[in-house]
């Protein structure tokens, strides 16, 4: 198997993250993660959705998803054209001894303190998988007390939009 993005722009109505959602399920389908948010244009929103599949079943998704109505275009992301990134929110122990090892550890990420008690530390963090996975390798001897990762958000390089023919289309008749 092997992991791909896909990039969905989707008309922004009630129920179509179910209907997406359940189209991976009712196929037996895992979604390694999925992300949801507002585009530049309020009535569309874009999925990043990261599966993992082997290349004949993503394009029997690609041409499944394509059939629900408030799809407006799918783009599988090649990851050399693409600028991926993750949030992640961990909390790790911290005591006075091992604060300043923590510090070290966050500014050699680039990512950001953002909460400090007597006996943890919240750190944020920005970046692709890799980065993100290295980080939690260097805090885990620390103790992980709770974290949480957003899904893949992408976005394709240089200036042209997926979304820009998909755009015009939302013009049509109603």
């Amino acid at each position: 198997m092997s992991r791909h993005t896909l990039s969905v722009l989707v008309e922004d109505k009630p129920g179509v993250l179910a209907r997406v959602a359940s189209l991976f399920s009712r196929r037996g389908f895992n979604i390694e993660s999925l992300a949801v948010g507002p585009t530049e244009l309020p009535e569309i929103s874009r999925m990043t959705i990261v599966v993992d599949v082997e290349g004949l079943v993503l394009e029997q998704i690609t041409k499944q998803l394509n059939k629900l109505i408030n799809v407006i275009k799918i783009v599988v992301l090649e990851p050399a054209s693409t600028v991926q990134r993750e949030i992640l929110l961990v909390k790790v122990k911290s005591d006075m001894e091992t604060r300043s090892h923590i510090l070290e550890t966050v500014q050699l990420f680039r990512a950001k303190v953002v909460d400090v008690s007597s006996e943890s530390v919240t750190i944020e963090a920005t970046g692709n998988a890799e980065k993100i996975q290295a980080l939690l390798k260097l805090l885990e001897p620390f103790g992980i007390k709770e974290l949480v990762k957003s899904g893949m958000v992408a976005v394709t390089r240089g200036p042209k939009s997926i979304g820009d023919r998909a755009l015009r289309s939302l013009d049509r008749p109603a």
